[in-house]
């Protein structure tokens, strides 16, 4: 893996990218302050620059999935790029009791800042607020607590723009492709999550916005396992596809194999994600994957830089606020063979 304080961060927030090496809001001097009488970023000092000693506690659920394992290892890779951070990180879990547990034991180990993505952000949102009330900010990773006032600041992606983007995207294809009423297919996640509600409902507002709909549609859950099960049934009953996007590229291994098992190739598929496996397939071209649509571990690199800022008090670069901001969204990049080597370096082992 590349140095994480220098590989470039695909996160998109606001007009502006935050990278693991980001720079200190405000003026150089109170000479310059003065002069300069409108607010602007001024990006004055260099944090990547060894500072106060900060010591990060660190939770999340069990690595058992592809995208999880890579969230604590980008976490525990970023952490070691700083000379001046300690990672307290916990032994990953899916049991809500023992989160909230191990949640407990870093705050009596004194940590200065908290990254905790929960197994279930309801269920530990109490955990959250106990570690805010007792004065330790907490960065919120991706699944979100019930309220802000559980967190300092929550960073994750967007799940419905993620839909939106891979419905642009095949719309793009079957118009020049002259098809025009393509039958387009969709294996979502767990139905019953927002996550993937919100990704649905993404993708068929996009398909909607370009004249197209959601055509044989089925759910299964973030396994490769279900992933195969599922896509055989809804190709069973499609004998003819234009089109198909898949919500998560673990399961994506499973819906690869059911497609290679029915011998089909006539549509185009479109993953979700962002896996290396994904991401190599689309870069061959040689198969029904022809993008995937970025939901990246690599913000777990992020949580720890702005855990390490808010450790030691500082801002971001090309921000013209002194703060740390509340809420980040990374944005939902759509990976093809025109750029996909731009994105490897965060393509994850599914």
């Amino acid at each position: 893996m590349s140095d994480p304080s220098l590989a470039r961060r695909r996160f998109l927030l606001g007009a502006s990218a935050l990278g693991a090496g980001a720079l200190v809001v405000g003026c150089t001097s109170n000479e310059q302050a003065n002069a300069n009488t409108n607010q602007v970023a001024g990006g004055g000092g260099d944090n990547a620059k060894a500072g106060k000693a900060v010591t990060i506690g660190f939770s999340a659920p069990a690595a058992d999935h592809g995208w999880i394992a890579a969230i604590t290892k980008n976490a525990q890779a970023q952490a070691k790029a700083f000379s001046d951070v300690t990672l307290n990180a916990t032994e990953g879990t899916n049991d809500v009791n023992q989160q909230i547990a191990q949640v407990e034991t870093l705050l009596n180990s004194k940590v200065d800042v908290l990254v905790i993505l929960p197994f279930d952000g309801k269920a530990l949102t109490s955990a959250g607020q106990q570690a805010m009330d007792s004065g330790v900010p907490v960065i919120n990773l991706d699944r979100v607590f019930d309220t802000p006032l559980a967190y300092r600041t929550w960073i994750g992606g967007d799940n419905y723009r993620m839909g939106v983007n891979a419905g642009d995207y095949i719309a793009q294809q079957m118009k020049s492709k002259n098809v025009s009423n393509p039958v387009i297919g969709e294996v979502a996640g767990i139905d019953s999550l927002p996550l993937t509600q919100e990704r649905s409902k993404g993708f068929k507002d996009a398909l909607r916005r370009h004249g197209f709909k959601v055509g044989p549609r089925v759910a299964a859950e973030f396994t490769a396992e279900s992933g195969e099960r599922q896509t055989a049934n809804l190709l069973q009953g499609a004998s003819k596809l234009d089109a198909l996007w898949n919500h998560d590229d673990d399961q994506g291994i499973g819906v690869i194999a059911a497609i290679d098992l029915a011998n089909r190739s006539e549509f185009i598929m479109v993953g979700g994600a962002g896996s290396r496996d994904m991401m190599n397939r689309v870069k061959s071209d040689s198969t029904v994957i022809k993008a995937t649509v970025l939901y990246s571990p690599s913000m777990a690199s992020t949580a720890i830089s702005l855990a390490r800022l808010l450790g030691q008090n500082k801002g971001v670069t090309d921000f013209a606020e002194h703060e740390i901001p509340a809420f980040i969204t990374t944005y939902s990049a759509v990976v093809t063979k025109e750029n996909v080597d731009s994105y490897l370096d965060i393509g994850f082992d599914s």
